[in-house]
């Protein structure tokens, strides 16, 4: 009997040190993951005042394309009211888009885990798309989407490094790429 109490005060003993070590690599990766979230701010911020056409840059996330309101006017109206046209109902969208009360987005559960997807039955998106066509609507949507994916509590554009050769959020390693690239011209232009 002694012997298992002295086993068992072993196993408590390594069980103390165990947890001890994962609270430690719970702290250390939070560390690790401020600074990377940090570092990607900055990057951020150092892309902002950069130029290029780089396949790899900044996406405005949320930000409502307008060229689908404008393409929808010019079935209606002529070139330059089309443009005009299309600029107000952007910017009238742009408003619903910054509305905290419009909520179109309802939370469906897909292998046990819960997800936001689009309410098909919403009357201001169903009535867009029935008015404007299939290109308003996608563009609409897509904002609506990066937003809530995004910022969903402030919804204002945000900027992301994005990949826009591949659609998708670049990598820390991506964008530091192509800021020592574009530093490695910015050298050789200089000498």
């Amino acid at each position: 009997m002694e012997t298992v109490l002295k086993d068992l005060r072993e196993k408590e003993g390594e069980l103390e040190d165990l947890e001890a070590l994962n609270q430690t690599l719970i702290i250390k990766e939070r560390k690790s993951n401020d600074d990377l979230q940090d570092a990607r701010k900055e990057l951020i911020n150092a892309m902002k005042e950069t130029s290029g056409h780089a396949h790899i840059g900044l996406k405005r996330m949320g930000e409502l394309d307008g060229k689908p309101f404008f393409e929808a006017m010019k079935k209606w109206y002529n070139e330059e009211e089309a443009e005009e046209k299309g600029s107000e109902l952007c910017s009238l969208w742009d408003e619903y888009l910054r509305d905290s009360d419009w909520h179109p987005f309802k939370v469906v559960t897909a292998e046990g885990k819960h997800k936001e997807i689009l309410k098909e039955e919403d009357e201001k998106l169903k009535g867009l798309k029935k008015q404007m066509g299939e290109e308003v609507y996608k563009a609409v949507t897509t904002a609506l989407l990066e937003i809530n994916e995004y910022n969903p509590s402030g919804r204002y554009i945000t900027s992301e490094l994005w990949n826009f050769r591949e659609g998708r959020r670049a990598g820390l390693q991506e964008g530091v790429e192509i800021l020592l690239k574009q530093w490695k011209l910015l050298k050789k232009r200089k000498r």
